[in-house]
This record gives structure tokens, sequence and C-alpha cells, in this order.
């Protein structure tokens, strides 16, 4: 495969053709926000709205999971119109996120504290009022937990457990802030058609699954 060169906040770097700039940048040890990126996935989700950067001749900034590398291309991820939009979907994943870091199972290893502690945000929703859903947690499953309340909607046990392991146990129900992540029927998951790999658990960012 054919390499293409191009420069992320000054550093140089050697990527495949048609890698996502996210991913040349991650690879590069330059680290952008992300929560719903699935490299083996052909279409990104592009829902967490937080790879933002911006582009040497581009007059918008656009997401890197979605923008494919370009010889030449000359990318930065800390601008402060890159910053600001980072720090807005990051405070509204927030204003309807329980933090709780002491007492969740994630703590130390979630995605959202290593955003905070990257970009020196506030664990808190900001400008944005606070949401809290409080959907029952379900615990029906012997092998794992769902915790709807905590679950970001990034996508990634549903892509796995539908597209790679085909149990099509798990799926989207509702929209807009109704959103949850569910099984068939809204079945507890100790009912559906679970083949209880757990996989989903390995790819949650947060603390929305997770193991007994």
């Amino acid at each position: 495969m054919s390499k293409v060169n191009l420069t992320i906040d000054d550093v140089p770097v050697n990527a495949a053709e048609g890698e996502s700039i996210l991913w040349a940048a991650l690879d590069a040890g330059i680290y952008i926000p992300n929560l719903c990126a699935i490299r083996e996935r052909k279409s990104p989700f592009a829902s967490c709205r937080l790879c933002w950067v911006e582009i040497e001749g581009v007059d918008l900034p656009a997401t890197s999971c979605t923008t494919p590398v370009k010889e030449g291309m000359k990318v930065q991820t800390r601008t402060p119109r890159v910053l600001r939009l980072v720090r807005t979907s990051f405070e509204l994943l927030i204003s309807h996120h329980p933090v709780d870091c002491a007492r969740c199972a994630k703590n130390k290893k979630c995605e959202l504290q290593r955003i905070a502690r990257e970009f020196k945000f506030k664990l808190k929703p900001g400008k944005f009022r606070k949401l809290l859903r409080e959907l029952p947690v379900d615990s029906s499953h012997p092998c794992f937990i769902l915790d709807p309340n905590k679950c970001v909607l990034c996508g990634r046990c549903v892509w796995l457990c539908n597209e790679v392991q085909r149990a099509c146990a798990l799926d989207f129900a509702f929209r807009g802030l109704n959103t949850v992540i569910t099984t068939s029927g809204g079945k507890p998951l100790g009912e559906s058609d679970c083949s209880a790999c757990r996989e989903c658990v390995s790819v949650c960012p947060v603390g929305a699954l997770i193991p007994k």
C-alpha cells in the first residue's frame, strides 16, 4: 500500500494512503479525543463529535475520523476553534453522564477521564444543564452489567455484536435524548440472544458495560 507524507501539529507523519487523520495521528503518538472510532469499521460512526481538527487550506474544522490523509496535508489538533468544539462536545456528553468515578468499575481506565486529563477539562457539564436519565440498570446477564445511564452511545458494542460476533443481541432504540442501547424487543440481557462472548464489555470506553 502506498504511503503519503503529512504533518500533524508540525510533526512529520507517514501514513497509508486512504487512512483517516485520526488513526494516522494516534499511530504517531498524537492524541485526538474519540469515543466512537473503530479502526475496522469502513464507515465511521462519527457520532461523538470529539475528534475535530483544522486542515490548512480548508475553511471549516473537520472530524478526523472521516477525513482521509493526503500528501502534503497540514493538520492542527489544538487550535482555538478545535478546542472550543471539543469542549462543547465534551460538556454535552457530561451533561447527561452520571459522574461517579470513585465508585465506577472503569475508574482510571475511562476514556472520558482521559479526555478531561489531556485537555484539562472538568468532569462537569459547564454551561449545560445536568440532565440525568435515571434508567434501570440491567444486571440480568450472568457475565456483565449494562448501565444505560453511563452509556455515551458510541456504538462500539452494537457494531461488534452485530457485525463481528453476529449475535445481534444489542442495538439502538428510540431517538434524540431518548436513544438507548438495548436488546431486541427490549428484553433483559439475560433473556436475549447474547452469546456471552463479553467482547462488548472490552470495547466499551466508559463504565456502561462492566464484567460481573
